[in-house]
């Protein structure tokens, strides 16, 4: 295969050209046509697309929908979604409808502090540089990072706290300056990494030139110096509960409420204690949060790393929702760190992102935490709903009717015909060739697409 050196100067025609010719077997012409389209007609705001990433060749689209009828706190929402999943939409606005007739969504933040580390080595009896931090280094330290944290401080955050950690256990000679922060309303990422890379210069040069050490004690290995995305303290609790007999019946199942409470409550604990549920319960979980993090910016494979990460903190991942049944009170919760930013980075850059959050009202970081959160927890209701009534396949493959039948190059008046068809029926792949099979009355597979 081709390899090229200053990808990144060339152009992007250029680019699209090079890849075009030793990458892809399409005519060059109809490849370059082809990116255009996607490319946004405003040159301007397709240059702020270009800055966002690197190499950029053109723009990918998702789906940018919403989901209405989100009762949080008393306050009504349209919580703007971007996923590419077709039920995710659906289930996450059947949850909010379905718990707006019964109370709504109920959220509250426990905390939001984020944390960072100094890793590095260094040579010597730790009690000694331990004793050193506590009388000295630390108020150093503190004092240091000052203009770095001024602007912070104004607007409600700042470093909380510091302290240093023998891990020599861990790995030889091996220690951490620990801090935990508070950023407002940013993610604060630039803001954390830049007072502990801060940290770490002075860290170096304090002990280097204070005599109270000598020989390799001077020498401090910094390693790194990163924020962490695992913010168990910066954690976020919703919930929705009502009288066991005001869920309802559920006939498609023929069930009564008290029977679905069980069953409900029954699948829930199976989540806890089952890796393999587990993994794809939680799964339906951030397919409610990413959707909601994309849409307004925030950086979803940092939440969804600090959320696995959360369901693991017993010894055994498991279930990051849960469900209590008392007396006749049926209470269905969640409880997760989501660090996310309404200020900063994407969320002001992004066209939509600036949207997504007028939407919501312009929230804080705080009240974006309880929403994010409620919409997990609608997303997961709804998936476990299916999953203990008519099973997860009928309502998933009714969102996917219309893809398959493009699959099959159905035109609209087929994909019309076909919806009324479906409406009592099982949607599948074969179901669909057959009803167009009959429609047309011909016999195609799809390898004849």
């Amino acid at each position: 295969m081709a390899k090229i050196k200053g990808f990144s100067k060339l152009n992007k025609t250029e680019k699209i050209a090079w890849l075009a010719k030793h990458f892809l077997t399409s005519n060059p012409l109809d490849i370059a046509r082809e990116f255009s389209s996607y490319m946004h007609a405003n040159a301007e705001l397709q240059k702020v697309f270009d800055g966002i990433s690197e190499n950029t060749l053109t723009n990918f689209y998702l789906p940018y929908g919403v989901a209405p009828n989100f009762v949080i706190n008393g306050r009504t929402y349209v919580v703007p979604m971007v996923i590419e999943e077709s039920s995710v939409v659906a289930a996450a606005s059947a949850g909010a409808k379905f718990w707006s007739e019964r109370g709504g969504f109920h959220a509250e933040v426990i905390s939001t502090v984020k944390v960072g580390h100094v890793h590095f080595l260094w040579r010597g009896d730790s009690e000694k540089l331990l004793q050193f931090f506590d009388t000295e280094l630390k108020e150093e330290l503190i004092a240091s990072v000052q203009p770095l944290v001024e602007n912070m401080k104004a607007r409600g955050g700042g470093l909380k706290t510091l302290e240093l950690i023998d891990c020599s256990h861990l790995e030889p000679e091996y220690f951490q300056l620990k801090a935990t922060f508070e950023t407002a309303d940013a993610m604060g990422a630039n803001f954390i990494n830049s007072v502990l890379e801060h940290f770490a210069g002075s860290l170096t040069e304090e002990v280097k030139e204070n005599k109270k050490f000598t020989g390799a004690e001077k020498e401090v290995d910094v390693v790194m110096s990163i924020l962490s995305n695992y913010t168990p303290e910066c954690l976020v609790k919703a919930w929705v509960e009502c009288d066991i007999n005001a869920l309802g019946s559920f006939e498609e199942a023929n069930l009564n409420a008290q029977q679905f409470a069980r069953k409900f409550n029954t699948a829930i604990n199976i989540a806890k204690h089952d890796v393999y549920r587990a993994t794809t319960h939680n799964k339906g979980i951030f397919n409610g949060i990413d959707a909601v993090i994309l849409a307004t910016g925030n950086d979803f494979r940092a939440i969804e790393a600090c959320g696995h990460a959360y369901a693991s903190r017993n010894g055994q991942y498991a279930s990051l929702s849960n469900c209590e049944i008392k007396g006749n009170k049926f209470i269905f919760s969640l409880q997760i760190p989501l660090a996310v930013g309404t200020v900063g980075g994407l969320t002001k850059l992004h066209p939509l992102s600036k949207r997504s959050l007028e939407i919501l009202g312009n929230p804080s970081a705080k009240e974006l935490m309880k929403i994010v959160a409620c919409v997990g927890l609608a997303q997961n209701f709804s998936a476990i709903k299916a999953l203990v009534t008519s099973g997860i396949q009928k309502g998933h493959m009714k969102m996917h009717l219309t893809n398959i039948l493009r699959h099959f190059g159905a035109s609209e008046n087929e994909i019309q015909l076909a919806a009324t068809y479906f409406v009592d029926k099982t949607v599948s792949f074969s179901s669909v060739r057959a009803y167009l099979n009959d429609v047309r009355g011909e016999n195609f597979s799809t390898e004849k697409l």
